[in-house]
């Protein structure tokens, strides 16, 4: 009993009891905020304002952080006092403080800007009702990156000073050692170029189809890095391109093409030579006519050449679709229509023939009842029927 009363009389339960009642505190104050901004994200997400519901969202876990950091500090500040550690010294605790202020409202603020390009990039919907259009990809996301960039450079030159670094040492160290660094870094600084020349001069933007005459690169741009591009090739894989890549070659933007062509050659037998003026007068009728065609483009139908084997005549013009589907479609119809024409006027399609000139077919009609010597001796040799067989042998032979 004795030995309780002199341990409820000492110091150490006096500040274990003040911790304890600091960390309660805090736990059930991070409890209270999480519940209240939990209800307050919520009241935001049913308005139509984008900055407040992401706001809310973005401060929810660096508000809890904040609390926890502050109530432990506090706590571990009151048992110092009797534990007298110098990593728990008043100096040390008022830096972690500093730091963690700096690096929340860092975090923070990244959330926030990911929120907001979220709702700008991904959310198709909710950008056409809320502006009536599409926001470009790559512009936001260029943006977004480039607040990022200097929000984190930001909060870097804030915590330097913090921690007792000077900047105008580093910057002096920077400017010795930035050529060293910059030979060593020469190709990601590169890529970062190439990247920054990709959203000023907008080659193509996060969508599109893209191929390179100069690489094997074809497919879908996905996504548009510092350093790499990626490109989702039409076999569904990724190609992982980097960005200085893109400013030696030469590259075709199929997606903004604002007609697709449809170019083909036709033939006809010689026998339909009569018949070929009509043909080709109706085929461009008919692609005049046809409503899937633009005709504000090229539109040619001409007899073309005389060939091997046909009268060939070429189809020229351009689909008002630039879809790669649809065009297709479009393209079958046309030459489903030109079969409808040619058969309509009694004419054929030519394919390659082989005729031979200067024999007389009644020498062939003469000798087709000639008996040739291997046709007679067929005819003499004996027959040997079946049923000479005897019944013996037939069984051996089952």
């Amino acid at each position: 009993m004795d030995i309780v009363m002199e341990f409820l009389e000492t110091e150490q339960l006096r500040w274990s009891w003040q911790v304890f009642l600091i960390v309660l505190a805090t736990l059930t104050v991070h409890f209270v905020a999480a519940r209240v901004l939990r209800r307050i994200e919520k009241r935001l997400e049913t308005t139509d304002k984008v900055w407040d519901d992401a706001l809310a969202h973005a401060a929810k876990t660096p508000v809890s952080i904040f609390i926890l950091v502050m109530g432990l500090t506090w706590a571990v500040s009151i048992g110092n006092n009797y534990i007298e550690s110098a990593l728990f010294s008043a100096a040390n605790l008022g830096l972690v403080r500093q730091l963690t202020v700096v690096l929340l409202f860092v975090m923070c603020l990244t959330r926030f800007i990911s929120i907001v390009e979220h709702r700008f990039v991904d959310d198709v919907e909710f950008a056409k009702k809320r502006w009536g259009k599409e926001f470009d990809v790559t512009t936001v996301s260029a943006l977004a990156k480039l607040t990022r960039l200097a929000v984190a450079i930001t909060g870097i030159l804030v915590v330097l000073p913090t921690l007792g670094i000077e900047i105008t040492a580093l910057l002096a160290f920077g400017g010795v050692g930035g050529i060293a660094v910059g030979f060593a870094a020469k190709d990601l600084l590169a890529n970062f170029f190439g990247g920054l020349t990709i959203y000023m001069d907008r080659p193509f933007v996060i969508g599109e189809w893209i191929r390179s005459p100069d690489r094997e690169i074809e497919g879908t741009v996905e996504r548009i890095g510092w350093r790499l591009t990626v490109v989702r090739t039409f076999d569904k894989r990724p190609l992982y391109i980097p960005n200085a890549v893109f400013t030696t070659i030469s590259l075709e933007n199929p997606s903004r093409m604002l007609n697709r062509r449809i170019r083909e050659t036709i033939g006809v037998r010689y026998e339909d030579a009569d018949k070929l003026e009509a043909i080709v007068s109706e085929v461009k009728e008919m692609l005049m006519n046809h409503p899937d065609i633009d005709n504000t483009q090229t539109l040619m139908v001409n007899f073309d050449k005389y060939a091997a084997s046909a009268l060939e005549f070429f189809i020229y013009t351009f689909t008002k679709t630039t879809n790669w589907v649809e065009f297709h479609a479009v393209k079958q119809d046309v030459l489903f229509k030109i079969v409808e024409i040619v058969l309509a006027h009694g004419a054929e399609f030519a394919f390659p023939t082989t005729t031979i000139d200067g024999l007389d077919p009644s020498m062939f009609a003469d000798n087709q009842d000639a008996e040739t010597p291997a046709t007679a001796a067929a005819r003499k040799a004996p027959v040997t029927k079946p049923e000479a067989v005897s019944k013996k042998e037939s069984g051996n032979a089952r």
